[in-house]
């Protein structure tokens, strides 16, 4: 792929205006006009690998039940009981056996959300079994990450994400499993925590240990528009990897080119997931909304199975680096979002190093005009 030069940012470019990340009405658009439209990333294939084994994803107010069907095939449905609408799931995770059960009634359902017990409907005029399927909600595995969109009539999939269809093979995302998770609640408008992972402006004063291994003169962007942005940074002579000890932690990614093996990349995909490919590893990190000044954050870092396996392996010094860089972002989240708040606050002008924020800024606006 060709990789341009870190872009300029427009001239007279600003920040966002305060209510964009302190007002409910804000917030309640978004939820129309952004996370019930686009592509939501809700988790990983790996984590529900035999037919039966299921999760729950809730988000704004609605509550989906993530399967593997019998076919192997990865369903989302809606957690609502298609006879009174009672919630089918509570358990958070877990394997459902033969049928998707509701406990008012005892409707079931299979995993591909077919009707297939009704008791005492069976003989009630008009009642057609298929006419109660589970209502679903568009779902794709993609790269290993499994997202859904609840659009009644929805894009394919391969048009909205053309660009980036096969932009990871090297790294064989797809077969990554995850060695370590944590989970993050901040403080802080979803928008922030994008925004702050979007440029390293800030990284020099917030990231001391960022510095030796990599820096902001060496980034550049191979996408700088649209809902898919950013690029990669150049390791420093004497680092292979972003660890504690700027070691691999594993083996370096066998597919990857030289030039790769010399690099860590930074891409967001509006509005639920950043990727952070590494010679040796990929860390991830799923962005869910919870409320205006609210996000929670699920950080994975993925390795090939057969690296996890071996005695030797430990992740620490990935896992060690980054939940220390996580938390210094999330503090100055919090700060960002308690100023942004303030009546005193106006919008600032955006530094040259702030071209991804520009660009996330007019995509955002361009899908809350969208009628």
């Amino acid at each position: 792929m060709e990789i341009t030069a870190m872009p300029r940012t427009p001239m007279r470019a600003h920040t966002l205006p305060g209510k964009y990340f302190a007002s409910q009405e804000v917030h309640d658009r978004e939820t129309d006009q952004i996370f019930l439209k686009q592509w939501i990333c809700v988790g990983r294939a790996s984590s529900i690998i035999e037919p039966g084994d299921f999760f729950l994803h809730e988000m704004d107010g609605e509550s989906f039940i993530i399967v593997r069907a019998a076919s192997g095939q990865i369903n989302c449905f809606y957690n609502v009981c298609r006879h009174r609408g009672t919630r089918l799931q509570q358990e958070s995770c877990g394997h459902i056996k033969s049928r998707i059960h509701c406990p008012y009634h005892a409707w079931g359902y299979d995993t591909d959300g077919n009707l297939q017990s009704a008791p005492n409907m069976m003989g009630a005029e008009d009642f057609c079994v298929v006419d109660h399927s589970l209502q679903s909600a568009a779902c794709v595995v993609w790269q290993g990450f499994i997202l859904i969109n609840q659009q009644q009539s929805v894009n394919a999939f391969q048009t909205d994400f053309d660009e980036v269809l096969h932009r990871f093979d090297d790294w064989e995302l797809d077969r990554l499993v995850s060695a370590h998770q944590i989970t993050y609640e901040v403080q802080a408008n979803w928008k922030v925590i994008f925004q702050n992972y979007s440029e390293c402006y800030h990284c020099s004063l917030v990231h001391p240990q960022l510095r030796p291994i990599t820096s902001v003169e060496t980034a550049s962007n191979d996408f700088t528009d649209g809902h898919f942005l950013g690029g990669p940074m150049i390791l420093a002579d004497n680092y292979k990897s972003v660890t504690m000890s700027g070691q691999w932690c594993g083996s370096p990614l066998q597919k990857l080119s030289a030039e790769d093996l010399r690099r860590v990349y930074f891409y967001t995909l509006c509005p639920s997931l950043f990727i952070s490919p590494h010679p040796d590893y990929v860390l991830t990190h799923r962005i869910e909304r919870v409320n205006v000044g609210s996000t929670r954050i699920v950080c994975n870092w993925l390795f090939p199975p057969e690296v996890i396996q071996q005695d030797t392996f430990d992740p620490s010094q990935a896992v060690e680096f980054w939940d220390l860089t996580n938390r210094q972002d999330w503090e100055i989240c919090e700060l960002t979002q308690k100023g942004v708040q303030s009546r005193a606050y106006r919008p600032g002008p955006y530094s040259g190093l702030e071209s991804m924020l520009a660009a996330f800024d007019d995509y955002y606006l361009a899908l809350m005009a969208t009628a």
